[in-house]
């Protein structure tokens, strides 16, 4: 089973109103285990750079326009993707965009159901609880150290570890890796036991050989 994480940083909010991709980041699994297979981008987004946008990732407009824009690397990123299912942390906003960006460049859209959203998934994991990536790392004692800003390839990293705890942890339904806790403590010795016999007793031997011969054609004898 393969699938692939997937996240994107953007110049807003909406594409709807201009706003476009700016990277791209993707992490491969296959059966749950990362193969460390990646595809990471950034775009030029043909447009400024909103200073909110800015200070959520880090990326200027001069940074960003020494980069390829969508139409240079489109082939590239679905070929990476493939048909495998994507696994996306609100997967409606970075499907919008993709699909936007495909749209420009008069491609089919990417199809919604072909995702699996890790925010709905935490939601049913844990109703009332915050699930936002910083929070599920912090549930699962994901180490953020590294990610000063938000990062397209960064967050994917993150998410993949975080999703794979959401179903059921890094290593499902085997012990991959050696307990440090400490070795269980030896059993008490056995205590030494008389020998019985397990003969009946002469009476019972008697009764059940009369209750033997009233059998007839017994198939211990044919």
């Amino acid at each position: 089973m393969r699938q692939v994480i997937l996240d994107t940083e953007t110049t807003g909010l909406d594409p709807r109103a201009g706003d476009r991709v700016v990277e791209i980041g993707c992490v491969e699994l296959v059966n749950h285990v990362p193969t460390g297979e990646i595809f990471h981008c950034y775009v030029n987004p043909e447009r400024d750079m909103p200073e909110g946008a800015r200070a959520v990732h880090g990326l200027t407009d001069e940074f960003l326009s020494g980069h390829p824009t969508f139409f240079r690397v489109a082939d590239e990123f679905l070929a990476f993707i493939a048909d495998s299912e994507l696994v996306i942390h609100n997967a409606e906003f970075d499907m919008r965009f993709i699909n936007a960006e495909l749209k420009r460049l008069g491609r089919g859209p990417l199809l919604l159901k072909r995702t699996l959203d890790t925010v709905a998934l935490a939601r049913r994991k844990f109703p009332g609880a915050q699930v936002s990536l910083d929070a599920l790392c912090r549930r699962f004692n994901i180490d953020t150290s590294v990610r000063a800003v938000h990062g397209a390839l960064t967050d994917a990293r993150l998410l993949a570890e975080v999703y794979l705890e959401l179903v059921g942890g890094r290593q499902p339904g085997l012990a991959l890796v050696r307990s440090e806790a400490a070795p269980p403590a030896p059993a008490a010795e056995a205590r030494g036991r008389e020998r019985r016999s397990h003969e009946p007793p002469a009476e019972e031997a008697k009764a059940h050989a009369r209750f033997l011969e009233r059998i007839t054609t017994p198939i211990w004898r044919a």
